[in-house]
């Protein structure tokens, strides 16, 4: 997994006109933020479109939907996916190309700017299209090969969706005191924050961390006695958070190199400045910025693309 460099070569491929198929969430949050950075394309398409005309076709569509998406498309163009889990042989025999943003996306939308973006390419120059089209949203290109894409997908679910599960199960035990979810809210923020800016250990704290078994235990009879379907969970979570706390969780390579090396900065990441700017500047990033100086570089600025159907 390595941050790619801006090509600045004449070989970078230039997008003319370009689809997306998928009218979910991800295809429409896709298709407006173009939108918003300058393109004219078409889409976001129902699945089964064609697409033809279009020089490259971004699918958004389920996993499982893929390789039927890709069978409906004109030839000729080149084609990609979103998912973060599959490789690039289910485009397989076209030229192909994945771009998977590292960011949650609602109904309401997202914010891509400042985050990580998974991208492959079955030739150089369809991982160079995947990466221009994350650097024009303002994204951090990130290669990810196929045999690591289930991993690095898995540890986006247990950033992002395990992380609301928690908060859910902590909201219900809140309500059971009188306590409402939006006092818990300054404290998972500060705990997200102080994670990215110490890493996970020294960023720990509560009962399990500093040993106080008596109130883990006390705990545990509250949470017992008030969600009992919970207690598995907790368990889980203690038991993790002790081997956390001892150091016996083991980092991954990377991580481990930071921490023998600089101490003070382990497990701070790359984009570092783009999740604090993120966190300083929330109100900035609500769209995609249309011309950040670093993005007007690419050749895929300002182009346009073929006419297409409202999102």
């Amino acid at each position: 997994m390595r941050e790619l460099e801006r090509d600045s070569s004449s070989d970078v491929p230039a997008c003319k006109r370009l689809a997306i198929v998928g009218r979910g969430r991800l295809g429409s949050a896709l298709a407006a933020a173009l939108r918003h950075a300058g393109y004219e394309l078409n889409g976001p398409l129902g699945r089964g479109a064609t697409a033809a005309g279009a020089d490259a076709v971004l699918l958004c569509v389920p996993d499982t939907q893929i390789a039927l998406a890709a069978a409906s498309l004109a030839g000729g163009a080149l084609v990609g996916h979103c998912s973060g889990a599959t490789g690039l042989d289910v485009l397989a025999p076209r030229e192909a190309f994945s771009l998977h943003p590292l960011m949650t996306v609602t109904a309401e939308g997202a914010r891509f700017a400042g985050a990580g973006a998974a991208v492959g390419g079955s030739t150089p120059y369809a991982l160079a299209l995947a990466a221009n089209l994350a650097r024009e949203l303002g994204m951090i290109p990130v290669a990810v090969e196929d045999p690591d894409r289930v991993a690095y997908h898995a540890a986006a679910s247990i950033a992002s969706n395990f992380l609301i599960t928690l908060e859910g199960a902590a909201e219900r035990l809140a309500s059971s005191a009188g306590v409402e979810r939006a006092l818990l809210v300054p404290l998972v923020r500060a705990a997200v924050e102080n994670w990215a800016r110490l890493g996970s250990q020294r960023a720990l704290t509560g009962p399990v961390a500093r040993g106080d078994e008596a109130t883990v235990a006390a705990q545990r009879a509250a949470v017992a006695q008030r969600a009992a379907d919970l207690l598995p969970l907790f368990d889980a979570m203690v038991d993790a958070t002790r081997a956390l706390a001892a150091g016996t969780a083991r980092p991954g390579p990377a991580l481990a190199a930071a921490t023998e090396s600089e101490p003070a900065l382990a497990a701070t990441p790359r984009a570092e400045p783009a999740l604090a700017a993120a966190a300083q500047s929330e109100p900035a990033l609500a769209t995609t910025p249309r011309a950040e100086p670093a993005l007007a570089e690419s050749p895929l600025a300002g182009r346009t693309v073929a006419d297409g159907a409202p999102a």
